[in-house]
């Protein structure tokens, strides 16, 4: 039987494992509307950047997202989401209902332009934040769809599809096969593992830093092999954090430059061989750029390209090159002095205060198994990203889009994705209080989440990185925390405020044994930060800002936190 070319697009999307669609409903995207909630599951959200955080969440567990909004005003809502999905690699698949063709050709003023009878401005504002893009006809539905499927893929990067209003309910003509994934040239190939082999066989010490495009490619088990068939050690940056089981003995740490783990850091760039593997050198990822690795020693292997001894070889395939090394290598004999920490002594007690030193470790003991972990890319993933994770535990964080409020929207996504694995948000509060009114959806549709949230005052990452740590815009309005999950309709959560080491301690006990919903609000002082975001602070600042007197004749205010002491040494999350 014939079917619409809406149909057409969500049934292949259902064939890539998209099941479930975010969305705000608009006129114009009604047929959009009305075939997801027949054919999938819509997931309705408070507006359309939170719906497209989530089908980022979604997509970082599931391979891949969709996310559906009205032209215009619904899309540009959506477009930082989009955007920061481009930055960090991350396919979703953007469903766009457009004003029916017959307006757009007679440049009719409808609502939703911007007066001027243009119909493709705000498609044409998303091209630099997606890979690809369509316009949706009943001749070109089935064509467009297998080519942005493959660009989405081959990319690992957001496409854009937009649907006339009246096309969209047209029956779609002709069939399209599938785009074959490209293959790897077989003798540069061929040449290119030897020399990776033979420099890691010329090698004393070598390592391997496993890159967050991986996990987004889907390659982790072959990642894994090549980690056995080598007996190499490896490390991991914030980005690339929980890429690889991080309870394995080959793991030593996260290496953060001279910011943070010294001993790690002393090996990866003392090593004769760094290889390198799909991992972004971001002034985060690296420490603010305080990581040094020789160029002569790295080999970078990227999705379609490998760098090694200067030369950068295209057309090469990450999935292949792996798979070469891991039925390729010679298992070495490592001795290695650096090992990753267990998780250690929390401190502080009964009415003792929360400190930085009291809480990262606790939360860092919390994580089980397996867990589904999300932390605002703020002070919060800067403590918690050292924390050792235990056995399959996923770790997701946006660590170089950064963009304050992902993380509590993006959680709503993974949990979708994965409803029977125990799902841990942590978040600052400010950074809550962009996209909170998504928790809403949690306990709609019977999710049982486990949300932290860090009430410290005000914008405390913003605080650190400013010339005024006390400037009256690091502060925010101070709501009742605990109560909003009552607000928001999360009905029998289990709900806490905590203020001292011995309340949170119950809190995290009662916790781990409830069968609702957990939020928990977690009060500390608003200079308290764990020491990768101390220190950043300080490296940032000789990177981005930098003098006492700036050019303008200002002079800038020194920061004193923690009552001017030097940040606290590396307790052992």
């Amino acid at each position: 039987m014939p079917i619409t070319v809406v149909q057409h697009v969500l049934s292949r999307l259902r064939d890539l494992g998209i099941t479930d669609v975010f969305g705000v409903p608009g006129d114009f995207s009604f047929p959009l509307n009305d075939a997801a909630e027949a054919t999938m599951r819509w997931i309705g959200c408070a507006n359309e950047l939170n719906a497209a955080y989530a089908a980022d969440g979604y997509a970082r567990v599931k391979g891949a997202g969709a996310v559906c909004t009205t032209f215009g005003v619904g899309e540009l809502s959506a477009l930082n989401a989009i955007a920061g999905a481009y930055a960090e690699q991350v396919p979703v698949f953007h469903l766009v209902g457009m004003a029916p063709i017959a307006a757009q050709a007679a440049r009719r003023l409808s609502h939703h332009t911007l007066g001027n009878g243009e119909f493709d401005s705000f498609r044409r504002m998303s091209e630099p934040v997606v890979c690809a893009s369509a316009v949706m006809t009943p001749q070109n539905v089935a064509y467009e769809t297998e080519r942005l499927i493959h660009e989405a893929f081959y990319h690992l990067r957001p496409v854009y599809m937009g649907f006339p209003a009246d096309l969209a309910l047209q029956s779609a003509l002709r069939r399209a096969k599938p785009v074959d994934p490209p293959g790897s040239d077989p003798v540069l190939l061929d040449y290119v593992v030897k020399e990776i082999l033979s420099a890691l066989d010329q090698a004393r010490t070598a390592c391997i830093l496993p890159g967050f495009l991986v996990g987004r490619a889907r390659l982790q088990p072959v990642m894994q092999a090549v980690v056995n068939a080598s007996g190499l050690p490896f490390a991991t940056m914030l980005l690339d954090k929980s890429v690889l089981d991080e309870s394995q003995p080959a793991y030593i740490g996260m290496h953060a430059g001279q910011l943070m783990n010294e001993d790690v850091r002393q090996f990866v760039e003392s090593s004769d061989a760094v290889l390198a593997v799909g991992v972004l050198f971001s002034d985060l990822n690296t420490g603010a750029f305080t990581t040094h690795l020789d160029p002569a020693r790295l080999i970078s292997i990227g999705l379609h390209q490998v760098t090694l001894k200067g030369r950068t070889y295209h057309g090469i395939e990450m999935a292949d090159v792996l798979t070469c090394l891991s039925k390729r290598l010679i298992r070495r004999r490592t001795s290695v002095s650096v090992q990753a920490s267990p998780p250690g002594a929390a401190s502080g007690s009964g009415a003792d205060p929360i400190t930085a030193a009291a809480l990262y470790p606790r939360w860092g003991r919390f994580i089980r198994p397996d867990d589904l972990v999300v932390a605002e890319s703020s002070t919060v993933s800067m403590g918690l990203g050292f924390a050792r994770l235990p056995q399959g535990t996923a770790f997701y964080n946006q660590a170089l889009w950064a963009s304050i409020g992902w993380a509590t929207a993006a959680a709503l996504g993974a949990a979708v994705a994965a409803p029977t694995r125990r799902l841990v948000l942590i978040t600052g509060e400010g950074s809550h209080q962009f996209t909170i009114q998504e928790i809403g959806q949690f306990g709609r549709l019977g999710l049982k989440p486990l949300i932290f949230v860090l009430n410290n005052g005000g914008y405390t990452i913003e605080r650190l990185l400013c010339n005024d740590p006390n400037a009256s815009y690091n502060d925010i309005a101070p709501w009742s925390y605990a109560e909003l999950p009552r607000v928001f309709g999360c009905k029998g959560w289990m709900t806490e405020r905590v203020t001292t080491c011995g309340e949170l301690d119950q809190a995290l006990e009662r916790a781990e044994n409830a069968e609702s919903g957990v939020y928990i609000e977690v009060v500390t002082a608003p200079d308290e930060a764990p020491p990768f975001a101390l220190r950043l602070r300080d490296a940032v600042t000789s990177l981005y800002g930098s003098e006492e007197q700036s050019g303008d004749g200002v002079q800038r205010i020194p920061l004193t936190y923690n009552g001017g002491r030097e940040p606290p040494g590396s307790y052992r999350l």
